[in-house]
């Protein structure tokens, strides 16, 4: 079970995203600052953090820059009722991985925390799970059931990262820049070649595809509907 820490002087808003995320059987402690919120760091494994920005003693700024300055990779998802471009920015510059706008969509929530929880669990292990594929970023293998395919690194570095972000479409330039650097002079039919040997590789296989999206580049999907 998931532990989230809320972290808001606000008493209402607190009790309310405790309420949304209990009833989601997430564990949920709560803060009213920054400094608060260490301390219950120093007492609990927390996986992920909903922080307000606009909080006496430490702010959400600070307690985000705090925390990646000791390297903590906690996911973080800032919400603030600041709407303004510049407040977003420095939320990304200090190390926020998400960022909400108050008064909160209670579902966009929900959705933001279980992709950031996900996307998580993908870094810690070095493996994508689907079904009964495992898709192990270590051996550059996927594994379904018995059968193991171990994949050409380029090959399996695209694979991998459309399949983190399952329906999330990449453009050409950010797929080439990702997997091949931003200074490298491969041109895009490189990229094309690429997807079109995943393609056949895992043609007939359930679980997974790779769609093109025209005019704009790739997207994975997951055939269960499941993202």
């Amino acid at each position: 079970m998931f532990h989230i820490l809320v972290v808001d002087d606000d008493k209402n808003i607190r009790r309310l995203i405790q309420a949304l995320l209990e009833a989601e059987n997430y564990t949920v402690s709560t803060a009213e600052n920054g400094l608060d919120a260490l301390s219950i760091f120093e007492k609990e494994h927390i996986d992920l953090a909903i922080v307000d920005i606009m909080m006496p003693k430490m702010d959400g700024y600070e307690f985000t820059k705090l925390l990646r300055d000791q390297n903590n990779t906690l996911p973080i998802l800032m919400v603030s009722a600041k709407q303004e471009p510049d407040d977003k920015h420095k939320g990304f510059i200090v190390g926020t991985d998400d960022y909400i706008t108050k008064p909160i969509d209670e579902e966009e929530m929900l959705l933001r925390i279980k992709a950031l929880l996900r996307r998580a669990k993908i870094a810690s292990e070095h493996q994508i799970k689907i079904d009964d594929i495992v898709i192990d970023y270590d051996s550059l293998t996927v594994t379904k059931g018995d059968a193991v395919q171990e994949l050409p690194q380029k090959e399996f570095l695209l694979l991998y990262k459309l399949l983190s972000y399952p329906g999330k479409i990449f453009t050409r330039i950010q797929l080439m820049e990702e997997i091949w650097g931003s200074e490298s002079e491969t041109g895009w039919e490189t990229l094309t070649v690429h997807i079109n040997r995943l393609r056949k590789r895992f043609e007939g296989w359930d679980e997974f595809q790779i769609e093109s999206v025209r005019g704009l580049g790739y997207k994975a999907v997951k055939k269960n509907g499941q993202n």
